[in-house]
């Protein structure tokens, strides 16, 4: 009998010892408590010694997604060198780049889902959502896959650049002949060049005066309106 009152003994010790293992991201917050609203929060993508500040949406379409990129007043430039889109830059609480191996992290844990949403100058709102998307490793140029597209009045613009590396200035991995990054002033996952930027030069609504270099979404807005707000998001598929 003695093995079995040992067991039974440390059966609770145990459930409490995964009850406190630290989130990896918004969903393992919202497991640990399925009441904690939105907000920003620690999470250690790495290991327990290494966290990080992230913006959790726990509110939209019942939530929880991890938001890796936001965009809404142009306090942060977004014309970055590669090891800071590596690493991530900005601030949680307003504009921020989770950073490309946290993003890659987050999505090799299980299959995962994309909500794209933003916001134009007049307070209209639109939204993309894909239903599998995953970034690859930093050996594989952190490639985007990225598919299963449902409209929210946005229009399709990610699947252009589905299997694409991503580029910076310093670190062109695009298929132009040029670089796409200096071009349009922005990191992402550019092809030849870009159906949507957001992480282009952050303006006010239209302007044709220079082309494609805003955040931009252009089968909602077109190439020359740069939108007020920008969140790119995951969670896993429920």
């Amino acid at each position: 009998m003695a093995p079995v009152l040992v067991l039974v003994f440390l059966a609770p010790l145990l459930i409490c010892c995964r009850a406190t293992e630290k989130p990896v991201d918004c969903s393992d917050i919202h497991l640990q408590d399925p009441d904690s609203p939105s907000g920003v929060y620690t999470i250690y993508t790495f290991d327990e010694r290494f966290g990080v500040l992230v913006y959790c949406d726990m509110d939209t379409i019942k939530g929880p997604w991890t938001v890796f990129q936001r965009r809404m007043d142009g306090t942060v430039n977004f014309y970055r060198p590669w090891d800071q889109y590596v690493k991530g830059f900005g601030n949680a609480e307003g504009e921020y780049w989770l950073g490309l191996e946290f993003i890659h992290k987050i999505t090799a844990r299980g299959k995962q889902e994309l909500l794209v949403e933003m916001e134009d100058f007049e307070g209209k709102n639109a939204s993309a959502r894909y239903s599998s998307f995953s970034v690859g490793a930093e050996c594989d140029g952190y490639k985007l896959s990225v598919s299963g597209f449902t409209d929210g009045g946005a229009g399709d613009c990610l699947t252009y650049h589905n299997n694409m590396n991503f580029s910076t200035f310093d670190k062109d991995q695009d298929l132009n002949s040029g670089s796409c990054s200096k071009s349009y002033i922005g990191g992402f996952w550019y092809k030849s060049c870009h159906h949507t930027n957001p992480n282009g030069v952050y303006r006010w609504g239209a302007d044709a005066t220079i082309y494609g270099i805003g955040v931009e979404w252009s089968t909602w807005r077109g190439y020359d309106y740069s939108l007020k707000s920008f969140s790119m998001k995951t969670r896993p598929v429920q």
